[in-house]
C-alpha cells in the first residue's frame, strides 16, 4: 500500500548544520516568505489544523448518528454535501471530526520520536568512541527494519488500540531520527568553536548547551517534519488493518476501511479519506523541503 512506498523511500539528507548567527532564523522566515509552495502548504495545514481544534463546533451534524435510511448516499445529496458512509453516516462531519485524530495520530509519534531520539543521536554524536558504537549499533538493529513491517508487528504484539499504536510508531522513529543527529552532532564536534570552547575549559554540559544544540536542532527538526507525511499513512494503515483507531471513531484510514465495500457503489465517497491523507501528506512534505531549502544557506 502507499505507507509501503513512503518508507522505503531514500532518507531525504538533514541540512548542513552550520553556526547559526542571530539573524539566521528571521532569514529563514523570509525566504519562507517568498516561496508560494511553502505559503500555499503552511495555508492548507492551518486551515487543517484550525479544523482539528474547533472540529465539534463547525461539523455541520452529529458525526456519530447512524440512519440505514440514508446509507451510501451520493456527493451532493440532501443534507449530505459529501455523501454518507456504510452506516448512513455524514462524510463532511466525519472527515472535519477525523481531521483532530488523525493529525494527532501522525504528529505526536514524531514528536516524541525527535525529543527522545535527539537526545540520544547528540550523545553518541558528541561522546564519539565506545559510546557512540554501542548505541548506533543497538540503533541499527531497529532501523534495519522496514518501517511498516516494524510499525505493523509492534502494533501486531501490542494489540490494536491508539495508545499501542502510537507507541509503535515512535518506536519506529526513534532510530531514523537518532542517525540524522548522530550525524550533523558529529560533524559539530569538530567544528572549531566547538574546540575553542573545550579549550577554553567550558564543561561537556556547557559545550552541548551553548555551542551544540542551537546549530543541530534545526536540521533534526527540518527531517522529523518530513517524517510526519510518513507517520499520517503508517497510522492510516495501521487503523485499516484495524491495529489503531477502533470503531466508531472517525480516523481516515479507519474510513477506508470501512468503506471498501463500497468502492463498486459509491467511489467517490469511498475515495474521500484518501483524498484527505494525500493533501495533508503532500502538504506536510512540501513545507518540509521549502524549510530545508530555506536553510541550506549555500543558496
Amino acid at each position: 500500500m502507499t505507507a509501503t512506498a513512503a518508507s522505503l523511500a531514500p532518507v531525504p539528507a538533514a541540512a548542513e548544520p552550520v553556526e547559526r548567527s542571530p539573524g539566521f532564523w528571521s532569514g529563514v522566515g523570509r525566504k519562507l516568505m517568498r516561496d508560494p509552495v511553502a505559503l500555499g502548504a503552511g495555508a492548507v495545514l492551518l486551515i487543517l489544523i484550525v479544523m482539528a481544534i474547533f472540529a465539534p463546533m463547525l461539523v455541520p451534524s452529529d458525526p456519530y448518528a447512524t440512519s440505514m435510511f440514508k446509507r451510501l448516499k451520493p456527493i451532493g445529496f440532501e443534507g449530505f454535501p459529501l455523501g454518507s458512509d456504510e452506516l448512513g453516516r455524514d462524510m463532511l462531519s466525519r472527515l472535519m471530526l477525523g481531521t483532530r485524530l488523525s493529525l494527532f495520530m501522525g504528529i505526536t509519534p514524531v514528536l516524541i520520536a525527535f525529543v527522545i531520539g535527539s537526545g540520544i543521536g547528540i550523545l553518541a554524536g558528541y561522546a564519539g568512541g565506545l559510546v557512540n558504537t554501542l548505541i548506533m549499533r543497538t540503533i541499527d538493529i531497529l532501523y534495519a527494519f522496514p518501517s511498516v513491517l516494524l510499525a505493523i508487528a509492534l502494533s501486531g504484539a501490542l494489540g490494536a488500540g491508539i495508545g499501542n499504536a502510537l507507541l509503535s510508531l515512535t518506536i519506529v522513529f526513534i532510530p531514523q531520527i537518532a542517525r540524522v543527529a548522530e550525524s550533523v552532532t558529529t560533524q559539530v564536534r569538530g567544528r572549531d568553536y566547538v574546540e575553542a570552547a573545550r579549550a577554553s575549559g567550558a564543561s561537556p554540559f556547557t559545550i552541548v548547551r551553548v555551542h551544540v544544540l542551537g546549530n543541530v536542532l534545526g536540521p533534526i527538526f527540518v527531517f522529523a517534519t518530513s517524517l510526519i507525511a510518513v507517520s499520517m499513512i503508517l497510522a492510516s494503515g495501521l487503523s485499516f488493518l484495524g491495529l489503531g483507531v477502533r470503531p466508531p471513531e472517525p480516523e481516515w484510514g479507519l474510513m477506508l476501511n470501512t468503506l471498501r465495500t463500497a468502492i463498486y457503489t459509491q467511489p467517490w465517497v469511498a475515495a474521500l479519506p484518501g483524498v484527505m491523507i494525500f493533501i495533508t501528506s503532500i502538504s506536510f512534505n512540501l513545507l518540509s523541503d521549502s524549510l530545508r531549502s530555506a536553510m541550506d544557506v549555500k543558496s
